[in-house]
């Protein structure tokens, strides 16, 4: 509060000050008790709220401090001159107001200087350079116009020009600070260092030099405000609380702004000089901010170039385990393929137990073993080939060597993505293609490669055995109803590939399709036959399948998922569906997916109270059902994607429940 009421009684001096000095009410005797008295009291109240600043204990107290003694100085100065010096017919020069005058600059470059480490923390890159060229700008110009007039103008002893020269080059050195301390900060620091920044006299002190310099200087103009207006504004910088330093960050063309626009300056200087001699010291202040111009290009264009090198690499890595990532396959894939050199085997692996791991230790535990495994799998290679992790829990392997030399790569590659513990155990399933002797493509050869690893994985995810017997029985109660789960399995990978599904997503997708009337095993004849429309109670009976479905799926070990998609495949997605009532992205995709190609597939077979829909009728009905039956989204892509890959004329007739429910 007391920095605060300084402050204030000198922003009420500097008012009046202004009012009288602008109006000249009063008279004779008003004009002295202002000009002589008042006047210095306004940098004397600022003063005082810059040292009350300065006690509290914090890592600015010492700038505060030695801002608050600069103004005192200067007002003492001031004072003197008024009191001693300003009626006298030959005034000494320099004198001890001088002392006074010149005493400001040190304590106030070194306070100002302890403000800009405080609050300018942070920077990056070249933008230090940026205070560097905008401070030789300043000097040069400062140079160029001020202190070139004080030296054509300057007469006396050695003392005398000196002093005379001390005054714009302390302006100059303090405006240079200012400029680059904005420059460093990337043009974003707080309102009290832009009230500092406003407080320099420097502007008003280098006016009124060229004035005195060319003899045009008279008191009571508006220029006589700017010091005292400069001492308000710096006290209310030290009232103002310290706001966040920010990490100053130039992107886009604020990167070129201010090295462009200073070399400008820089390069007028240099110009102006070949038709009007400036200073020696412009001329070298210009030269090495051009030549900082020049350095900061060349430190943009190589943090450009790292954080090219840095993008690409990253593009290319996979961020959780720090392998290759798909990209980089392909990548190298296709080079491969574009310029075949010796053969190398494309090797595919998938966990097998990871997902239970996940569910029962958690996504962060999940992560860790993804970072182990895929840590020895590159260490399983020795150097030869590269590993990578293609997603999920997928990671493949690419290495010189033929089909004589898979078996034992292919076993140390497996044993690397094995670990056991207390209640889990992670093992993993594989398949391999030859490049580029088994396939001319990249994609070629990871679908070739999916294909086999999807066979020793049996059924997506384990269980192929229990999966067979439950297809087998499916086929053997009903063919049509057989020959439905395989049509709409087709149908479901195909919706599968479009959407961007691969590995153990994909697999799924088909497991469940080809599982999701499973069910129907528990539903007696008289309903699966019946060639009539069933009554309430049969529909009830018929509502219950895929909770039967879910219960003999769910006895065969690695079936687990494949059973709760199985659930949900005859949810809807306004919520109107069984056995859970979900709606929605409630609804698992799997079970959204299998919905749609199960509906399309049923549409376009005979069924005994109606003869087959086209292709174009079944579109039709499921436009009509998107966002009420089937998810609107996955609608629209079937239809546009999907369909015109699985297209046919209508099939035969089947059963009355072949597809129904």
């Amino acid at each position: 509060m007391l920095p605060l009421a300084a402050v204030g009684v000198s922003a009420l001096l500097f008012l009046s000050l202004a009012i009288q000095l602008e109006t000249g009410f009063g008279g004779a005797w008003v004009d002295n008790l202002f000009t002589n008295w008042l006047y210095d009291c306004v940098g004397e109240a600022a003063a005082l709220a810059c040292l009350l600043r300065g006690l509290r204990h914090d890592e600015e107290r010492t700038a505060w401090i030695l801002v608050g003694l600069a103004i005192l100085a200067w007002t003492g100065g001031d004072v003197y001159y008024t009191f001693a010096l300003q009626n006298l017919a030959n005034q000494p020069f320099p004198s001890l107001a001088d002392a006074g005058y010149l005493g400001f600059y040190v304590p106030a470059f070194v306070g100002l200087g302890l403000l800009v480490r405080s609050r300018v923390v942070h920077f990056e890159g070249s933008v230090w350079l940026d205070g560097l060229i905008a401070a030789l700008t300043v000097c040069s110009f400062a140079a160029g116009i001020v202190l070139e007039q004080v030296w054509r103008t300057s007469t006396g002893d050695l003392a005398a020009v000196a002093t005379n020269l001390a005054y714009p080059a302390g302006d100059a050195l303090l405006l240079a600070l200012v400029v680059g301390a904005f420059a460093f900060s990337g043009w974003s620091l707080d309102r009290a260092w832009l009230l500092v920044a406003l407080g320099l006299f420097a502007v008003a002190d280098s006016v009124y030099l060229v004035q005195v310099a060319d003899g045009t200087y008279r008191y009571g103009s508006v220029l006589d405000l700017g010091w005292p207006a400069a001492f308000v504004l710096l006290g209310a910088a030290a009232c103002l609380p310290r706001a966040r330093v920010r990490r100053a960050r130039l992107e886009g063309w604020g990167l070129l702004a201010v090295p462009v626009v200073m070399a400008f300056g820089c390069l007028g200087v240099e110009v102006w000089d070949h038709f009007h001699r400036v200073s020696a010291v412009a001329m070298i202040s210009a030269s090495l901010g051009l030549a900082a111009v020049i350095a900061r290009l060349g430190v943009t264009f190589g943090e450009h170039l790292r954080l090219l090198q840095r993008t690409r690499r990253e593009s290319l890595t996979d961020a959780l385990t720090g392998l290759g990532n798909r990209r980089a396959l392909i990548q190298l894939l296709d080079g491969l393929f574009a310029a075949p050199a010796k053969p190398h085997l494309l090797l595919l692996f998938d966990l097998d137990g990871f997902k239970a791991y996940n569910d029962s230790f958690g996504h962060g535990a999940g992560d860790a073993l993804l970072r182990r495994l895929g840590e020895r799998l590159r260490t399983s290679l020795g150097g030869r080939g590269g590993a990578y992790r293609l997603g999920g829990d997928e990671f493949c392997i690419l290495v010189p060597g033929t089909e004589v030399e898979l078996e034992w790569i292919r076993t140390a590659a497996s044993a690397s993505l094995r670990e056991s513990g207390d209640g889990f155990t992670i093992t993993c399933s594989s398949g391999h293609v030859l490049v580029p002797t088994e396939a001319h493509t990249a994609s070629e050869a990871l679908q070739l490669a999916d294909r086999r690893m999807y066979v020793e994985k049996g059924s997506a995810l384990g269980g192929h055995d229990s999966r067979e017997v439950l297809l087998r029985a499916l086929a053997e109660r009903d063919r049509a109803l057989g020959e439905h789960t395989s049509v709409v399995a087709d149908y479901a990978a195909a919706f599968a590939s479009e959407l961007g599904l691969h590995g153990a997503e994909a697999k799924l997708v088909r497991a469940a399709a080809e599982l999701h009337d499973v069910g129907k095993l528990a539903l007696p004849e008289t309903i699966l036959a019946k060639p009539a429309a069933l009554d309430e109670a049969e529909w009830k009976l018929v509502r219950q399948h895929t909770l039967v479905g879910e219960r003999i799926i769910g006895a065969a070990d690695g079936l687990e998922d494949v059973a709760r998609t199985v659930r949900s495949t005859h949810e809807r997605w306004d919520g109107a569906g069984y056995p859970d009532g979900l709606g929605g992205e409630q609804i698992p995709l799997p079970a959204r997916i299998v919905a749609i190609c199960d509906a399309y597939d049923a549409m376009t077979s005979d069924r005994p109270y109606r003869p087959a829909l086209t292709s174009a009728e079944a579109v039709a009905e499921l436009r009509r059902s998107a966002g009420g039956q089937f998810d609107p989204t996955l609608t629209e892509v079937f239809v546009e994607r999907v369909v015109p890959l699985v297209a046919t004329e209508p099939r035969g007739r089947r059963g009355s429940l072949a597809a129904a429910g």
